[in-house]
């Protein structure tokens, strides 16, 4: 199996799953049955054996709960980390004002991260069945969320390691499809022709425009960085609200990194 044909199977599963679309049952309501919830991915791959994964485990990067891939799966040789960008239905919904959750949005959140592991254990049970192994970090038992804000995986930061984007004001991660979206990755022992980073800075892609700061309605937001903690109080209220459902993506969308690299 080469990298082309891991991005092929993703593509096919994209364009044909029927898990990609909001259900008439999970519809929040009528209008959103039958929504496309992603565009087509976007990967990156990076060797398991980058130093930045041992860097992540300073305390002023990630900490030291995370794990290096190698600690994952010892047999890793390659990550494999992608990007599913959200379609336009769901960010012109989301831009719409900056008090509260688009429904789309929420829905896009919750069913689209369903849709997301769907697609991991489909490309890990295609790894797998070629013969190689394969670990999804994020749906692991071991995987953890210490302090509810120190992973010990992170997709944005192993998507930063494999060249995908770098980091923005907001903390969203910023590719060439843009901010507004998802990421999942996973481990193998495929070894496969790895990305060269196309950047040396971990927020080479973001113009400090701010334009992401009055949008944040949790105030989480200012030039010196972002408040975690804001953002997750505000994400409380809105799982609150609409538990199982829950998400914000205020800043991502109606922002010049919305859909691409800002000039």
């Amino acid at each position: 199996m080469t990298r082309e044909d891991i991005i092929a199977i993703a593509d096919q599963f994209v364009s044909d799953s029927q898990g990609n679309y909001v259900s008439d049952e999970a519809a929040i309501e009528p209008g959103i049955a039958g929504m496309k919830i992603y565009e087509s991915p976007i990967f990156a791959f990076g060797a398991a054996d980058d130093g930045l994964y041992e860097a992540y485990k300073d305390d002023k990067i990630i900490g030291r709960p995370f794990m290096s891939p190698v600690e994952w799966l010892p047999c890793a040789k390659t990550v494999i980390s992608f990007f599913l960008p959200f379609t336009d239905k769901v960010k012109k919904a989301n831009a719409q004002n900056n008090d509260w959750p688009a429904d789309e949005w929420l829905q896009a959140r919750h069913e689209g991260q369903l849709f997301l592991q769907d697609l991991c254990l489909h490309l890990q049970k295609s790894l797998c069945d070629t013969g190689h192994e394969c670990l999804i970090p994020s749906l692991d038992p071991r995987f953890m969320i210490f302090n509810r804000s120190i992973p010990n995986w992170s997709e944005r930061h192993a998507a930063f390691a494999c060249g995908l984007g770098t980091f923005g004001l907001s903390k969203g991660l910023i590719t060439r499809k843009g901010v507004c979206g998802r990421f999942g990755s996973l481990l193998t022992d495929l070894e496969v022709e790895t990305d060269k980073r196309p950047y040396t800075d971990i927020y080479e892609y973001c113009n400090m425009c701010g334009d992401c700061i009055p949008k944040c309605p949790a105030k989480a937001i200012s030039k010196d960085g972002k408040d975690s903690s804001l953002c997750a109080a505000f994400l409380d209220k809105v799982r609150e609200k609409h538990t199982p459902r829950y998400g914000c993506g205020k800043c991502q969308v109606g922002v010049p990194c919305e859909s691409g690299i800002p000039v």
